[in-house]
C-alpha cells in the first residue's frame, strides 16, 4: 500500500499530472494505482483509506486530481468533498460509483457540490485488474482533468489582456463578454428568427452546467421543446432527470421511443441508446437505437443534431457544453450548414473545454459564452418575435 509520504516511481516527472486515491479498499487502490503508474504521465501522490486522511494529504501536497470513494469510515467521500474543495477550490475530485440508483443519486448530488465527474466503480477487483473499459476511462478522465486544471491555475496565475475580438458576431446583449483566455476565433452570425425545438450536447462537467443552465432559463420561460444528450450510463440518465427536474422546475425526463415531441419539456437521450428525431404519421417523434458509438460514445451528440438538422432546417439552436473529445463538432456542422445557430460554453468556465472548443474552433458558433451567460443568450433568441 502507498502511504501519503511515499512517492511512486512517477513523481520524479515534474510535469506529471499528480493524482490521490482515496479508498477504504487497500485491494482497489492497489490495482488503481498500478494502472496509473503505467502512465508516464501520471503520478499517484499519495494513497489514502478515508476523507479525513484524504484532507491531511492535500493540505501537504500539491494534488490536480482525486479520485474519492464515497463509502469510506472515519470521514466518507461526500462528508470530505466540500471540505476539499475549501482547501483547494482548483483541485478535480472524481467520485468513484458504482452503477446502482443510489451511486447515481449521489454521483449527482456530489457534482451540484462541486465534483468535476464520476467515474462508475467495476463490481469486482477482477473487473478493474482486467477491464479494459475501466481503465481506458479512468486514465483518460485524469488525463483531461488534471490538464484542464493546470490550464485553469496558469490563467489565475498570469493576467489576461483582454482579446481585440469579441466572441459575437452580431449586435447582441451586453452580458456576451468573450472568453478572456481564447485567441480570437471566428463567429457567424445567428440565424434572426426564432427556433423551433432546442438541443444541447455535454459530456464532462456537463450534469453541473446542466443544472445552472436550466435553473437559470426557467421552467415555462421557453416554450421550445428541449433535447439533451449527456454522456452518461444507463441509471444515470434516469436521476440526471430526476435532478435537473428538481434544481430548476422542467418537467425533464428520459426520452421514450416512439414518444411525440412537445413543447416546454426537457427530453434527455438515455444511456446506451442515441437519440434522434423522425416524423411518423406527420407528428414528429422520438426514437431510441443502439446504432454502433460515435466519437466512442452511445448517446452521441452527434446523431441527435443530424437528425434535427435534417427536420428543422435553420429554425434550431444548439448549445455545446464542457466536455472531454468532440462530440458534436459533425452535427453542429450539419446545423451550421442548414443555417441553424450554435453556441459554445467558454474555456474559462468549462470544467473540460474539449466539445466546445472543438466547434468553437471550427469557426461554426454565434457566440462562445461563460456558463452563466448562456441561458440569457437563449431565452432572447428564443422568445423574440
Amino acid at each position: 500500500m502507498i502511504s501519503p509520504t511515499t512517492p511512486t516511481r512517477n513523481t520524479s516527472n515534474d510535469d506529471a499530472i499528480r493524482v490521490m486515491i482515496c479508498d477504504d479498499s487497500a485491494v482497489v487502490r492497489g490495482l488503481v494505482t498500478r494502472i496509473l503508474e503505467e502512465a508516464p504521465d501520471i503520478s499517484v501522490v499519495a494513497s489514502v483509506s478515508n476523507g479525513q486522511m484524504a484532507l491531511n494529504t492535500l493540505e501537504r501536497n500539491e494534488i490536480d486530481v482525486i479520485l474519492l470513494d464515497i463509502e469510506m469510515p472515519i470521514m466518507d467521500g461526500m462528508t470530505a468533498l466540500p471540505k476539499l474543495l475549501e482547501i483547494d477550490p482548483g483541485i478535480r475530485v472524481v467520485m468513484q460509483s458504482t452503477l446502482t440508483v443510489k451511486g447515481a443519486d449521489i454521483s449527482m448530488r456530489a457534482m451540484q457540490l462541486g465534483a468535476a465527474d464520476y467515474i462508475p466503480k467495476p463490481t469486482s477487483t477482477r473487473d478493474i485488474a482486467g477491464g479494459m473499459d475501466f481503465k481506458t476511462e479512468v486514465l483518460t478522465k485524469i488525463r483531461a482533468l488534471g490538464q484542464a486544471k493546470r490550464r485553469t491555475a496558469s490563467r489565475r496565475a498570469k493576467p489576461v489582456s483582454a482579446p481585440s475580438t469579441p466572441l459575437t458576431a452580431s449586435p447582441l446583449p451586453a452580458f456576451q463578454r468573450p472568453s478572456a483566455s481564447t485567441a480570437p476565433l471566428q463567429l457567424r452570425t445567428h440565424t434572426p428568427e426564432p427556433p423551433d425545438i432546442i438541443a444541447i450536447g455535454s459530456s464532462t462537467g456537463g450534469p453541473q452546467a446542466l443544472f445552472t443552465l436550466l435553473s437559470a432559463m426557467r421552467a415555462g420561460t421557453v416554450k421550445q421543446p428541449i433535447l439533451i444528450t449527456q454522456h452518461m450510463p444507463a441509471t444515470f440518465t434516469t436521476i440526471l432527470g430526476e435532478h435537473i427536474s428538481r434544481v430548476s422546475g422542467w418537467n425533464a425526463k428520459e426520452a421514450v421511443d416512439g414518444e411525440p415531441l412537445e413543447g416546454g419539456r426537457v427530453y434527455i437521450a438515455p444511456g446506451d441508446f442515441h437519440m434522434v428525431l423522425e416524423v411518423k404519421n406527420g407528428a414528429k417523434v422520438l426514437r431510441l437505437n443502439k446504432n454502433p458509438p460515435e466519437n466512442f460514445c452511445r448517446p452521441s451528440v452527434d446523431p441527435m443534431l443530424r437528425s434535427i438538422a435534417a427536420l428543422y432546417g435553420r429554425k434550431v439552436l444548439v448549445g455545446i457544453l464542457t466536455g472531454m473529445g468532440s462530440d458534436g463538432l459533425r452535427g453542429g456542422t450539419e446545423i451550421v450548414n442548414g443555417g441553424g445557430t450554435l453556441i459554445a460554453q467558454d474555456e474559462a468556465s468549462s470544467v473540460v473545454w474539449g466539445m466546445p472548443g472543438a466547434v468553437a474552433n471550427a469557426g461554426i458558433c454565434s457566440a462562445v459564452l461563460p456558463l452563466l451567460e448562456i441561458a440569457p443568450w437563449m431565452i432572447k433568441l428564443a422568445t423574440r418575435r
